[in-house]
């Protein structure tokens, strides 16, 4: 989840709107990420990677701890090219970081949240959440191939539009939404994210009808939720 914080609006998250031919969560608005791949040696570089590819944002400070700039057109057409060889599989996040002596803002991603997929569904993922400040002199954009539209919104305003079906989203990200609006500016919810520690992990049961229908959703702590089989 990246984050900015505006002198109108106060703290916003940048989301992304999946296109409608994904095989998971097609048009749902969502938080950059994806897979692990197997060069990836971490979540973190996992995340920096995905960040890096679907919304051109790099989270990477120089030797001297100065965050990458963009706002040059020989740098942004230089990134531009790493981002899409890196979407293509050509080369690794860390062999761009390594070519261009650039450390990855690997401590500064604050891992909040860890849900795994219900049992019975086809598609299961084991997802990891995290938070970071957006880099100064960079502008994310959707890459108009996995992602089609993109917006900065604060995190109560896209509840709001979620809750009324203007942005559709998934139980997980709204979620992480009440966490980030439960908070008033960038600091508190970083200072809040370090203090997590390790995320529990969430793991929702469907409650099934008799005519294979779904009929409830249910979290650790919800009645019912003791009674349905772990599997």
């Amino acid at each position: 989840m990246l984050l900015r914080e505006s002198d109108v609006t106060g703290v916003e998250v940048f989301m992304m709107r999946r296109t409608t031919k994904a095989a998971f969560a097609g048009g749902m608005y969502v938080f950059p990420g994806g897979a692990v791949d197997a060069e990836d040696s971490s979540y973190e570089i996992a995340a920096i990677r995905e960040c890096f590819e679907e919304a051109g944002v790099l989270l990477a400070r120089t030797s001297t701890g100065v965050t990458v700039r963009f706002d040059d057109p020989v740098s942004h057409e230089r990134f531009t090219t790493y981002r899409h060889t890196v979407h293509a599989g050509e080369r690794s996040m860390t062999s761009v970081l390594t070519t261009e002596n650039l450390v990855a803002q690997t401590e500064e991603l604050l891992w909040v949240a860890h849900w795994v997929t219900p049992y019975g569904e086809v598609r299961r993922f084991d997802t990891r959440f995290f938070v970071v400040a957006m880099p100064d002199d960079q502008t994310p954009l959707h890459d108009d191939k996995e992602t089609v539209d993109s917006l900065w919104v604060t995190p109560s305003d896209a509840l709001d539009r979620a809750h009324a079906g203007e942005l559709l989203m998934l139980p997980p990200t709204t979620a992480n939404l009440e966490f980030l609006a439960a908070h008033s500016s960038v600091d508190a919810i970083m200072d809040a994210a370090g203090k997590i520690g390790t995320p529990p992990k969430l793991l929702p049961k469907v409650k099934w009808r008799d005519d294979g229908r779904i009929d409830a959703l249910l979290m650790p702590g919800n009645a019912g939720y003791d009674d349905l089989p772990d599997r």
